[in-house]
């Protein structure tokens, strides 16, 4: 029989020579990394996590995210070795493994449930996304908020429905990257007590050692953040290990970083290079490691039957007498609280509460209107009280992108308040997108804004949000030119053809009150998709619909808003946001003068390729080749709808520091501009016919 602190050391090992193996096989990858923290990640995992590989979706579990991604072959060998099940979309836990043999032996490899970074909703027990550095530990902190708020609004006396603990595993890369220092911040002014950063403190990057970039103390830092930090001096003593990992879960009012020094390949003879960081060791590199760690040197993927059946013994045990105590709980807790295990339950499944949208308002015709932000702004508070786990907050703009939800017992979430539903992310913008994504990934209904400039800002997150397919909402206000004397520094005009090449996203421009109000009807709907909402702040006019196509048919991404009185038309008007109205106007315009044109509102270009060829035709004739796009943004994208023989009205440099209206016609926002484009088009066409 093996004695314990031995088959420690061997499980250890084994998780070793299988991340050797895997990126030698692959002959890509990074070896290095998650050789030199398998002592502390299969400490965390046998002795700490409560994680059960049988039902890795089980909702009290433990959250452990590899925010180091690149370090992926260590996730995938303790997802393999504990015999983690896979899950289906739906949420059903199938028995089969996550991550089999076969798929190790194929890592990097196309369809292989090991790909070169963890992915969420590939691979079960990946509870992120995780490889732009930094993304991994600032998502823990919005799955951390996400687990006080769930408490609050369900622990009750004796029913400890949620308590589970989030768990990052972080480089001196993620120490580097702005987004961690945002979240981290932000994590100890909400007194996260239940998150814990591991640093993986190696001091290697990919140009060299690190003394060249980073040579602050990190440890500092976090203590002047507000954080409990504890070091480990030697990563692989497990028992030090064990001890920083109870001061975590002794601490009650701060959130955690464990610093784990460590050292590239700890203990390999191949020397401490970048490359070593990097690349493969080569055959004979990989031969002596295992050599020196007592492995079998000729053999590949070599795992011994007591390391898997140490595995059971350890996580898989522990984790299914903890899901199990828990169920038995839930049930209980069923009988006593029907109402709110129910919402638990929708919580899990991503649904919503029955009626919903119900009380949504219909706004009347009004030709002065309001801004599409303040539209939105009434419009999510009245969901916001239907559906009590959606919320969200401003990267400390709500004055002005009005979404702070205003009714009774809405309340701040803060420390001393974690189930409030306003959260004030603060000037973090990149924060607050990958936080929201964290929120999202606890399965709560997340959203955040800013004003649409600084979405740059927040791209990596948002981008992650569509990669993970996880219904985020991106409000962002101040959507064009019409934020006005602000200037060119705050007047988006690439944004919105850059967030619709990113693919898996809805981005939506309303026009009116009732479009904000069926945008949000069709976005709040979406499981697995995330949204970005533009508005405006001028007041754009309410649509009288009693001679218009119905604000409901923004579920269909573009629709015929106003049709020629008789027959086909002559031309095509286009348009988003604020110049509908323009091409309204132009359309009455050229009526006058006999010229036939139909309005589009394309609030929504992604729904409107998933329409079918049909709809998008007959919205669209192929026959109408005369077109005019009205949009103040980048042109950029429009030549898709308008063709070759239309014409863009849009913005072909930044803006400029003046009132609107001067803007508007320095850059050709006017009924008359869009209605001479209409006629040239027009006349562009009859003459190529």
């Amino acid at each position: 029989m093996v004695a314990t602190y031995d088959l420690d050391s061997l499980c250890i090992n084994t998780i070793r020579g299988l991340c050797m193996d895997m990126v030698e096989q692959a002959k890509s990858g990074h070896p290095g990394t998650p050789m030199d923290i398998a002592p502390m990640a299969y400490t965390l995992w046998q002795r700490f996590l409560r994680f059960d590989p049988s039902d890795p979706i089980w909702p009290n579990r433990d959250r452990f995210v590899l925010s180091e991604g690149h370090a992926s072959t260590l996730l995938w060998s303790l997802l393999h070795l504990s015999a983690t099940s896979s899950v289906e979309p739906d949420y059903e836990v199938l028995g089969s493994p996550a991550v089999s043999i076969e798929d190790l032996k194929t890592f990097r490899e196309l369809g292989s449930h090991c790909p070169g970074h963890p992915e969420y909703r590939w691979t079960s027990g990946v509870e992120a996304t995780t490889g732009p550095l930094g993304q991994g530990v600032a998502m823990s902190v919005g799955m951390a908020m996400a687990q006080r708020w769930l408490a609050a609004r369900f622990n009750r006396d004796d029913f400890a429905v949620f308590d589970f603990n989030v768990y990052a595993l972080a480089g001196d890369g993620c120490m580097m990257e702005g987004v961690a220092s945002e979240a981290a911040s932000l994590a100890a002014h909400q007194g996260l007590s239940n998150l814990c950063w591991i640093y993986d403190c190696n001091r290697v990057t990919i140009e060299g050692h690190i003394d060249i970039t980073f040579t602050e103390d990190v440890a500092a830092r976090f203590l002047a953040y507000g954080w409990n930090v504890v070091t480990v001096a030697d990563a692989n003593d497990s028992e030090l290990i064990s001890r920083a990992l109870h001061s975590f879960e002794a601490e009650n009012e701060r959130p955690t970083l464990i610093i784990v020094h460590s050292h590239i390949g700890y203990g390999s003879p191949v020397e401490d290079t970048p490359q070593a960081h990097g690349e493969p060791f080569g055959v004979e590199g990989v031969k002596l490691t295992k050599r020196f760690f007592g492995l079998p040197e000729d053999e590949r993927f070599h795992i011994p039957d007591e390391v898997y059946e140490c595995f059971e013994r350890g996580v898989g045990t522990r984790g299914h007498q903890a899901r199990t105590t828990w169920e038995a709980m839930f049930a209980s807790y069923r009988e006593a609280y029907p109402d709110l295990a129910d919402e638990i339950e929708r919580i899990e499944r991503r649904e919503l509460p029955d009626g919903w949208d119900a009380a949504l308002p219909e706004f009347p015709a009004d030709a002065k209107g309001l801004a599409s932000r303040d539209s939105s702004g009434q419009t999510l508070n009245v969901l916001a009280q239907s559906v009590p786990w959606l919320l969200g907050g401003a990267a400390d703009l709500s004055p002005s992108t009005l979404t702070r939800l205003l009714f009774e017992g809405a309340g701040d979430l803060q420390k001393s308040s974690p189930g409030g539903r306003n959260i004030h992310f603060g000037v973090r913008e990149h924060a607050s997108a990958a936080v929201a994504n964290g929120m999202s990934l606890v399965k709560l209904r997340s959203f955040w804004s800013g004003f649409f400039i600084f979405s740059d800002y927040a791209r990596p997150a948002i981008r992650l949000s569509a990669l993970m397919e996880i219904p985020v909402v991106h409000v962002f206000t101040h959507d064009s030119i019409g934020v006005g004397q602000d200037g060119p520094t705050h007047q988006p005009v690439e944004q919105l053809a850059s967030l619709r090449a990113m693919p898996g996203i809805l981005v939506f421009r309303p026009a009116d009150a009732n479009e904000v109000v069926e945008t949000w009807r069709t976005v709040l709907a979406l499981k697995r998709e995330p949204a970005v909402i533009v508005l405006s702040r001028q007041a754009l006019p309410t649509l009288d619909r009693s001679n218009m196509a119905p604000a409901s048919l923004v579920k269909r991404g573009a629709y015929v808003l106003r049709d020629v009185e008789n027959g086909r038309p002559d031309v095509l008007l286009l348009a988003t946001g604020s110049e509908v109205h323009l091409a309204l106007h132009a359309r009455d315009e050229l009526a006058a003068e006999g010229i036939g044109a139909r309005v589009v509102s394309m609030p929504c270009w992604e729904l409107f390729e998933q329409q079918p060829r049909e709809y998008r035709d007959e919205v669209l004739p192929p026959s109408v080749r005369a077109r005019v796009a009205v949009e103040q943004a980048s042109s950029f994208g429009w030549d898709r709808y308008v063709g070759d023989r239309g014409v863009v009205v849009g913005m072909h440099t930044f803006g400029a520091s003046a009132p609107l209206k001067e803007l508007q016609t320095k850059f050709g926002f006017t009924v008359a501009s869009v209605a001479h484009a209409a006629r040239e088009t027009l006349a562009a066409n009859r003459g190529a016919s």
